[in-house]
């Protein structure tokens, strides 16, 4: 009888994880944190592109990125701006309401920036992979747009959930009955 190898002891534990009613509740609970941020994100983009827009020294200094870098003009630095601090704002809020909810157990809702920084990264890796999904779905498959926006919706939030469930707010040993150790 062979081991089995390690990518299919790790499915088993991806399958099992989501038959698991505790990892549903946490999957719904991560959707609707998950609905919120996007809220928050769309609201902090909006205020802050409209803030930029009436700001004069905003768009000289966007002007003044645009001419350095040879790559696009102020409006789009300007954009890039507020899309970016609408990100940070509403990862960050990500953060704390899924370290105070729906991963409460594993991280004892304590914020630390180890975890933050995780959670920060797994957000990218959930971004890169919903981009690749949209294009692969538009492009490759052929897709309406809004049909590829919601199939990569919905890669990145198995992307995202994955990794916060299994990676950052992974259990720590004894916090929900025997957990998995640091080093798993």
């Amino acid at each position: 009888m062979t081991d089995p190898s390690r990518n299919q002891r790790a499915r088993a534990k991806l399958l099992s994880g989501w038959r698991d009613r505790a990892v549903s509740f946490k999957a719904v609970s991560f959707g609707v944190i998950g609905i919120v941020n996007s809220v928050v994100d769309y609201s902090v983009f909006l205020l802050a592109r409209a803030t930029f827009d009436r700001s004069p020294a905003a768009f000289a200094a966007f002007d003044a990125v645009a001419a350095s870098c040879h790559c696009s003009t102020g409006v789009t630095i300007s954009l890039i701006a507020a899309n970016v601090l609408s990100w940070i704002v509403a990862v960050s809020g990500s953060y704390i309401m899924n370290s105070s909810i729906t991963f409460a157990a594993e991280s004892g809702r304590k914020l630390s920036w180890n975890a933050y920084v995780k959670f920060v990264l797994s957000g990218i890796v959930g971004w890169v992979a919903n981009t690749a999904t949209l294009i692969v779905a538009a492009e490759v498959l052929l897709l309406p747009v809004w049909a590829a926006k919601v199939i990569a919706i919905l890669a990145s939030f198995v992307v995202n959930f994955s990794l916060s469930h299994f990676v950052v707010f992974r259990a720590r040993a004894g916090a929900t009955g025997g957990g998995a150790k640091d080093g798993a």
